[in-house]
This record gives structure tokens, C-alpha cells and sequence, in this order.
């Protein structure tokens, strides 16, 4: 069966369990203190255009934003986000079981518009009674979105403006940052979102690794004793350079962006062939992430074929669809599904 289920249903990488099979036997320091941690985390650095970064490993992507929120918030802090925003939808109350309200805000196109973040502030601060209430202490953006979408650079500026007037700090998921920055509608780079944000993570899970995501934090902003509220939460690896041999592979001669760019060049011939047969987009996405509308007779019949997701229920005939292109999707694929649509 074709599947275009996710981005992270494959193993990983062969480059990166060569790696991994290479450094098996290795007798090396656990928890991170290991030379593929250092060299991965130095790697980070020149990548992101930041040698004043620091950067940690953990494993998974919920785990990641655990962390980084309950870690940056202050005990009577909230954050805020997209309504569509992962945290809010699909992350099971984890922020909330830390003690830190999620207050969603209505996205366009899933992304946080700076007009919705500053009416949120201004009304806050202007409610005689605001100090009864969670205060705002972050704002949580994933790029790209959960509906595939990318902040723009002027986007992006208005927000970080706005959290520096209000004293928040900007996080910014990047579970599949590489697939938004080879996007040919991307206008940012490392550069810019670090200057921008306080935090952000680097997905490895979605690109490539067998499991694993990074944490940036810009200008030396990881907060004290941040790996023993790792260790606290459960998030911290014995084997810990299991993580660092992996991004250490992924950052070596290019080879993130290298997947990233196969896995949108065949989401954008995907998308291209879909709109040729005249299928409707659900929405616009121009990363690896694609949302087309279905007849539910023909959704019936492809879903015999074909494994993806079904995203939402657009009238009693019709459902949009999400079909996802990875690292290891192969062209035939594309292909034969095009054939059978």
C-alpha cells in the first residue's frame, strides 16, 4: 500500500544508522557529555549562524516543548498560541500538566497573526481584574504550521516585536524546520529566527532520524540548571550520545536540507499533479504537508490503496485530506498515486 501517512513513519536515514552501527561498541560518556554531542551541538551552532548558542538533545518532540515552556515560564506564567497550534490540539495536556494555561488565539491559515497577539495583550493588561488570571509569559509558533504554512519574515519581526514590548518570550517549534526552510516560498533562514526568537528546536524525528530533536537557545539563553529539570522530567538520556551521533550525521555535508529539499520538490509535483486533475486545495501549503478535498466515493475508494489522513469534514459529500511527503518518499510513488487519483 502507498503510503503518505507522515514525515516520521520510516526508520531513518541510512547514513544515520551507519553512524549509529559504527559508534555500537563505543565505551563514551553518557548524558550528553560525549565528544558527538559536543561536535553535534557545535555543528548546530555554525548552522544556525549563533556560536553564542547553547544546544541540548531529548528525544522526542513533546517532550522537547515540555520542557523549553515549563522551563522558561514562570510558575503563574501562560502561553500562547494559533488555536491550530500543536501544543493546544495534539500534545494531550502536556503543557497544562506542568501548570501552565494554553490560551489559544485564532489563526488564519494556522498561523498567529500579530494583529490577534496584540489584541489579546491589550485586553489583558486593560482588565482591572488581569491580576486574578494566568499572566501571559510566552508565545508558541511551529514554522512550518501545522497546515504546512510558513511565517514570513515581516511575520515573524512583528511577533518578536511585540513579545519584546510585552516581555514574553518567542518559541518557535521546529519539528520540520527543514521542510520550511528549502521551501521556495520561505523567505527566512537560521539567521533571522534566531535573531528573533528565545528559543526554537531543530526536529531530527520528522527529517531523517531514527528519533531525536535539538534545542537552540540563542544568545547563551538556556535557563540555569536546565539539565536538571531535564533530569526532573524523565527527559534526560543515559546514553545520550545516541542523540548526538545522529545529528551529528544529519548536520554533516549538508545532508538535512539535502532530504528536506527531496522531501517538498516531491510534495510540490504532488500538489502540482493533483491541481492538474482538478482536485481542490483545502489550503495552500507549499512545504512537504499538502491538503486537497475529496468526494467521499472516491476518498472510500483510495483509502483502499492508499494510507494518509483524514483532516476534516468540508460538507456531507466532501472531506479535505492530508497527504505527507518524507525524506525516504520515493518518486514512483508519487507517481502511482497520481494514477490512482
Amino acid at each position: 500500500m502507498l503510503s503518505f501517512l507522515s514525515d516520521y513513519t520510516e526508520g531513518a536515514h541510512p547514513r544515520v544508522l551507519q553512524a549509529l552501527a559504527e559508534t555500537n561498541l563505543l565505551s563514551l560518556p553518557g548524558y550528553g557529555e560525549d565528544l558527538y554531542c559536543r561536535r553535534a551541538a557545535d555543528r548546530l551552532r555554525a548552522f544556525c549562524g549563533d556560536g553564542e548558542a547553547d544546544v541540548a538533545f531529548v528525544t522526542g518532540g513533546t517532550q522537547a516543548n515540555l520542557l523549553v515552556i515549563s522551563a522558561l515560564l514562570r510558575r503563574y506564567e501562560s502561553v500562547l498560541c494559533a488555536d491550530t497550534g500543536h501544543i493546544n490540539t495534539h500534545e494531550a495536556g502536556a503543557i497544562e500538566y506542568t501548570g501552565h494555561k494554553v490560551v489559544p488565539l485564532p489563526a488564519v491559515d494556522g498561523k498567529l497573526p500579530a494583529g490577534a497577539l496584540a489584541g489579546y495583550l491589550e485586553r489583558f493588561y486593560a482588565d482591572e481584574t488581569h491580576r486574578h488570571m494566568p499572566f501571559p509569559g510566552m508565545v508558541y509558533l511551529s514554522h512550518p504550521t501545522e497546515l504546512g504554512t510558513l511565517y514570513t519574515r515581516e511575520e515573524l519581526r512583528s511577533l518578536s516585536a511585540l513579545c519584546r514590548r510585552y516581555g514574553l518570550r518567542l518559541y518557535l517549534d521546529g519539528a520540520r524546520l527543514g521542510y520550511g526552510l528549502v521551501s521556495p516560498a520561505s523567505d527566512l533562514d537560521m539567521e533571522e529566527l534566531c535573531a528573533c526568537c528565545d528559543a526554537l528546536t531543530v526536529g531530527g524525528t520528522k527529517q531523517g532520524a531514527l528519533f531525536g530533536e535539538a534545542l537552540v537557545f540563542p544568545r547563551h539563553g538556556m535557563p540555569p540548571h536546565f539539565d536538571t529539570m531535564t533530569k526532573q522530567q524523565g527527559a534526560m538520556l543515559a546514553k545520550g550520545r545516541l542523540l548526538g551521533v545522529q545529528f551529528d550525521a544529519l548536520f554533516t555535508d549538508g545532508l538535512y536540507l539535502e532530504l528536506s529539499r527531496h522531501a517538498v520538490d516531491l510534495a510540490l509535483r504532488l500538489k502540482a499533479g493533483l491541481l492538474e486533475k482538478g482536485l481542490p486545495l483545502y489550503i495552500d501549503s507549499p512545504t512537504n504537508q499538502q491538503f486537497f478535498i475529496l468526494d467521499n466515493e472516491a476518498l472510500a475508494r483510495l483509502r483502499e490503496q492508499a494510507a494518509f489522513n483524514l483532516w476534516a469534514p468540508v460538507d456531507e459529500g466532501h472531506t479535505a485530506i492530508r497527504l505527507v511527503t518524507s525524506w525516504a518518499t520515493r518518486p514512483e510513488s508519487v507517481d502511482a498515486l497520481l494514477r490512482l487519483l
